[in-house]
């Protein structure tokens, strides 16, 4: 809960000041009670004591107080509300180095999983496609709203290959023109470059990789100014550790160990030049939580509603709330 005047909460001092007048009323009760000097008369006109209950209605009438008070700093709320329409990309890395194992249980693993938490972060209208690069590029899955088809094309990913960045981001891009109804997943292909999108229904791309661009035809920063011209941020995603051991498998088929560090300058380079963000993912739950964060931030809108209204009804619920007490114990109002 947030407040659109918060000096205004600078008047709850009044209430101490009440809680003491409270106090002070209540220990001087005592010397008013003994000048009445007939007690046994005091004992037959009395019949109980009203004990604790004597001090409900002036609880009451201080909450209220206090609630009223802080109706005047303006209290509002801030509440999520599904964006209706977009088209996220992701552009996932699917080298060999995502068999790397410095993310349990590998970073394809920690990858799939990640995806999953994004997809299922997403409003229902969103449309998804999946791009995956590795020596060559793919659109597995054209623009869907249909989730499952999206989650079972995660599930299927298998790592290989060698890194081409660039390429992906290319592809990312011709893959956000598809026109859904037309087309349910297309091989690779390096066309679709004109339209861009809508505000609408605008275009996101998720880009994640777990190394440095080693193949391809399309210099990684050269197709994030592409993106730029197209108006489609890019939140890049560095997976992975700087000590990542990855074992490959090489021309001659003879397996080898090679270091396999996240890009970190190229992606965060990337992010910048197309408004987006770069993220540095150096464990399974960093990812998990970049991922169901990007989720929120991108599927959803914060509005803020002010409820001042509800604080001035709730203090004048217990006013009448103490005032009906005082009335019923005591036949008098507070």
């Amino acid at each position: 809960m947030s407040f659109a005047w918060p000096l205004a909460l600078l008047s709850l001092w009044l209430v101490p000041l009440a809680v003491a007048l409270y106090v002070l009323a209540q220990y001087r009760r005592p010397k008013y009670a003994a000048r009445f000097t007939n007690l046994d008369l005091l004992a037959n006109v009395v019949e109980k004591t009203p004990g604790w209950r004597r001090h409900i209605p002036a609880v009451l009438g201080l909450l209220a107080l206090a609630t009223l008070l802080t109706s005047l700093a303006r209290p509002e709320l801030e509440h999520k509300v599904p964006k209706e329409e977009a088209t996220v990309v992701l552009v996932t890395d699917i080298s060999g180095s995502m068999t790397a194992t410095d993310i349990e249980p590998t970073r394809m693993a920690a990858a799939q999983e990640a995806a999953h938490t994004m997809v299922d972060e997403l409003p229902e209208g969103f449309r998804i496609a999946l791009v995956t690069f590795s020596a060559g590029v793919r659109t597995v899955v054209a623009p869907t709203t249909e989730k499952a088809v999206v989650e079972a094309a995660i599930d299927a990913l298998k790592p290989l290959g060698g890194t081409a960045m660039g390429d992906g981001i290319v592809e990312g891009i011709a893959a956000s023109q598809l026109d859904p109804e037309a087309i349910a997943a297309t091989p690779s292909s390096k066309g679709g470059l004109d339209g861009g999108q809508s505000e609408d229904s605008p275009v996101i791309m998720i880009l994640l990789s777990d190394g440095a661009n080693t193949l391809g035809q399309t210099d990684p920063i050269d197709a994030a100014q592409q993106a730029k011209e197209l108006g489609i941020p890019i939140f890049a995603i560095a997976l992975g550790t700087q000590d990542g051991v990855a074992v490959v498998t090489d021309s001659q088929g003879r397996q080898r160990s090679i270091n396999v560090p996240p890009d970190e300058d190229t992606l965060q380079e990337i992010a910048a030049t197309t408004g987006g963000k770069f993220f540095s993912a150096p464990s399974a739950d960093d990812l998990e939580s970049i991922y169901e964060d990007l989720g929120s931030r991108i599927g959803y809108d914060i509005e803020t509603t002010e409820i001042t209204v509800g604080f001035a009804a709730a203090a004048a619920m217990l006013v009448l709330a103490a005032g009906g007490l005082s009335l019923l114990w005591f036949n008098r109002f507070p």
